[in-house]
């Protein structure tokens, strides 16, 4: 199951997924319904996992043929009776497992009562059963998550004992594909590690994004001058500034102010003064640069983990926070 939600993590879900499609991928997951219309838009027909349906999107969740998942007795009731009164025949859904992530999803105690309002519903199809790791990439926490996995295997056995039919198991996220074989199960959902990233950056994985920009102007700062809003930089020698036309309206966030670095002409040009919601500054001292040259904010080599790091976040918010006015160019 390949995840393809954000956008593809901040790159573009449809040509993500037309790709994947080439490649024989037999699942897609999305976070929204609108999220997997988009990808039936463009043609693709395999089938959708939508990992946090809203009651509000019954109507797309049916058209579009889209696979929703029951997670809470809330969504599970008023899908019911939705359905109700529609003539369908049967509608393919996907039961969430609590095994101790506490995020979403229907613990042991709720199961029987869950299962009951499913079978009494007549229409519903479990097409798989699923939980989701807590610490999969810790590896101080590999007691917790076994404790996990046999809960899962414990519940599923259950239910599947109960159904008269066999659903697909699944639990490994991208890190419990890479480190534990123990919940392959049927099915694994690859989510960040399709884009080249995981947690613990693993180095068999490349990450696929770059994101570049220019040098939109270079500024003569003398010293004592001021840079950007709220005078948040004042030079102390003679600086040249350079004008990167990123903001955090484009998703380059604030907290980077004075702490990151992009690179130019191979070398790192330290972030300046608060970030602007178009641009940001960069100290080009000692880079022979001028105006138009390429800035790499991140890529293979320099990448978003490690961008992340200056402001004490993760690629997942690097990524998903980039804006879809920033041009995407698909390489290959």
């Amino acid at each position: 199951m390949a995840v393809v939600k954000a956008n593809g993590y901040g790159s573009d879900s449809v040509k993500i997924a037309k790709k994947l499609v080439s490649l024989n991928v037999d699942y897609f997951a999305v976070a929204f319904a609108s999220e997997g219309v988009a990808l039936r838009k463009s043609g693709i027909k395999t089938p959708i996992l939508v990992l946090l349906p809203q009651v509000d999107s019954f109507e797309e969740i049916i058209t579009y043929k889209l696979e929703p998942s029951l997670y809470s007795f809330y969504f599970l009731e008023n899908f019911i009776n939705y359905i109700k009164d529609k003539s369908i025949k049967e509608t393919r859904c996907h039961f969430k497992i609590n095994t101790g992530l506490n995020r979403v999803g229907f613990s042991e105690s709720e199961i029987n009562d869950a299962l009951k309002k499913i079978k009494n519903a007549g229409k519903i199809k479990l097409v798989s059963l699923y939980s989701h790791l807590a610490a999969s990439e810790d590896p101080n926490e590999k007691t917790y998550t076994y404790s996990q996995i046999s809960l899962f295997k414990k519940m599923t056995t259950y239910i599947t004992s109960i159904l008269s039919y066999k659903p697909i198991l699944h639990m490994s996220n991208t890190s419990g594909i890479l480190n534990f074989t123990e919940c392959e199960f049927d099915m694994v959902r690859a989510g960040i590690g399709l884009y080249g990233y995981n947690n613990h950056l693993n180095n068999d994985l490349i990450p696929v994004h770059t994101l570049k920009s220019i040098i939109s102007q270079i500024i003569e700062a003398k010293k004592g001058d001021s840079i950007g809003y709220n005078r948040s930089h004042i030079c102390r020698e003679n600086t040249k500034i350079g004008i990167i036309p990123l903001g955090h309206a484009d998703g380059i966030s604030r907290s980077f102010a004075n702490k990151a670095s992009v690179i130019i002409k191979g070398e790192k040009a330290k972030v300046i003064g608060n970030i602007c919601m178009d641009v940001f500054m960069v100290n080009l001292n000692g880079i022979n640069a001028e105006e138009g040259d390429e800035v790499i904010v991140f890529d293979k080599r320099n990448n978003a983990e490690n961008f992340a790091k200056s402001a004490e976040t993760i690629s997942y918010e690097i990524l998903t926070n980039l804006s879809t006015r920033i041009e995407r160019k698909v390489i290959g």
